[in-house]
């Protein structure tokens, strides 16, 4: 491999050299003398990163600060529990860091309290049911019992109360309606440690209908109303949603990973902002926040004490390396540039959906308010694996999607999802959306089912006119010349 540094210091002048670059090429000539394969590895991902449109969603681009937070000693710390309040000695840093990552995440969102620790969106909706139902269920039984902690407990009664924790009810978006696999859906621990139960949306409008949700509530009577989506392309009403959770004495949780940077950069302002509202609020950090790879969880004073106890509930050591970076992506997300960000994600998401309707695609729900649209193609007789394919083999990244009650199941899918939050930092605008929703369509339109054994039309293997897919090729890497991915970093 060669001398990334020594390359960039011969071909960059040194008025116009970047700390940022130099730190960042130094690490990869470094890791190149321990390890050839993995910083190989590293550049090859950059460079494809540089070939491919990502419009993947929950995809984005952070900060070189971001990243190189992650890359330093506090990972080798233990720091089980919250600041100031460990299970090991010697965390003073942790805690500092720890705290600023939350300080920022009350400012940023309005939040009475925060936690920071989750290393994943995943990991803090399991924080979330348990600080949830450690409230609702575990400390009321002790205060009936006259104990203090779960250790005074004869077996019994703790075994009394585990059954009461396990029997409580959830209810989310089903996957199907585009929901999130940690909503309730079967094959996750969601499902397994609660009773779940879906709402869909209405099969007419592909929206939700709240007085529907309202009628539904009543009849099941939640302990916990789960708000949020993946592949939801429309805003929610808090307001009404924590009415209908109020109606029934349920906690209302929302899950706001996909439109976090939304919420930060003021685009989803009053009712539309979940956290007012929300008993508790979960999200991850890498879509539309453009941070981290990681989670955390916003609250009400009253869960405080139940959300810092995500160890040893669900969570083992926090990773400080990258709660450092979430400090950092936490801070970058309080500027106006972010605000300005967060509305033009929304803009080019509206471009591109309208730009694929006026070429025939149907969109799920008839548009978008938010990062994201699904992209029913039903029309085109193919699947949503079909297509995924198809757009890679042309150097655009989407993922599959279904499409509300999809024929196709949640594997094979009758659409894809498409968000253009990495694009926009890259500085596209909707120029650049009505151009990539041309190549879109037209790879899509050349693309078509191969026939299976039996005749009839394959799911997972399709073909695409040669010539169309060079085409395309071209035309995205035209579209990406003037949107160069860290530009600065010479591989």
């Amino acid at each position: 491999m060669p001398h990334l540094l020594e390359n960039y210091f011969a071909k960059i002048p040194e008025n116009q050299r970047q700390k940022a670059s130099i730190a960042y090429l130094a690490a990869l000539d470094h890791i190149s003398e321990e390890t050839p394969e993995v910083a190989n590895t590293i550049i090859q991902e950059l460079k494809d990163q540089r070939s491919y449109l990502k419009l993947i969603a929950s995809e984005n681009y952070s900060s070189l600060a971001t990243q190189l937070a992650m890359g330093n000693l506090l990972t080798d710390k233990y720091a089980e529990g919250y600041p100031r309040h460990r299970f090991y000695a010697g965390c003073d840093n942790v805690d500092e860091v720890e705290e600023q990552a939350c300080n920022h995440l009350k400012a940023l969102f309005g939040a009475e309290a925060a936690y920071a620790q989750p290393h994943s969106g995943a990991d803090a909706n399991l924080v979330a049911f348990f600080a949830i139902l450690t409230q609702r269920v575990q400390s009321k039984e002790l205060e009936r019992l006259g104990k203090k902690t779960i250790d005074e407990l004869t077996p019994e009664e703790y075994e009394f109360i585990r059954q009461q924790l396990v029997n409580q009810k959830v209810m989310g978006l089903s996957l199907n309606s585009g929901g999130h696999l940690t909503h309730g859906y079967k094959h996750n621990v969601s499902a397994k440690i609660m009773k779940a139960v879906t709402y869909d949306v209405d099969p007419k409008t592909e929206l939700i209908d709240y007085d529907s949700l309202a009628k539904q509530v009543q009849h099941e009577k939640p302990a916990i109303l789960l708000a949020g989506y993946s592949a939801y392309s429309r805003r929610l009403n808090f307001a009404k949603l924590r009415d209908i959770a109020d109606s029934v004495g349920a906690t209302l949780m929302v899950d706001m990973a996909h439109f976090s940077g939304l919420v930060a950069g003021k685009v989803f302002v009053g009712e539309e902002n979940p956290v007012p509202y929300a008993h508790i609020v979960t999200s991850t950090t890498h879509k539309t926040l453009r941070g981290p790879r990681g989670g955390f969880v916003l609250c009400k004073k009253e869960l405080e004490e139940f959300v810092n106890k995500g160890c040893p509930f669900v969570l083992g050591g926090p990773l400080p390396h990258v709660i450092a970076a979430k400090a950092v992506a936490f801070k970058e997300a309080r500027t106006e540039t972010f605000q300005n960000y967060a509305a033009k994600i929304v803009e080019n998401s509206r471009a591109l959906a309208a730009r694929l309707m006026q070429k025939g695609l149907r969109i799920v729900s008839g548009g978008t308010d938010n990062h994201l649209a699904v992209v029913d193609l039903s029309s085109l007789k193919i699947t949503g694996r079909l297509a995924e394919i198809a757009l890679r083999n042309a150097f655009i990244t989407v993922n599959r999607n279904a499409i509300p009650f999809d024929p196709n199941g949640p594997w094979y899918t009758s659409g894809i999802r498409i968000g253009p939050a990495a694009l926009t930092t890259l500085g596209m605008g909707p120029n650049e959306m009505n151009e990539i929703g041309d190549v879109i369509f037209d790879l899509l339109t050349h693309t078509k089912p191969l026939l299976a054994s039996d005749n009839t039309p394959s799911k997972a293997k399709g073909e695409t006119d040669p010539s169309v897919i060079e085409r395309c090729k071209k035309r995205v890497s035209e579209l990406l010349k003037p949107f160069p991915l860290y530009p600065d970093i010479l591989v």
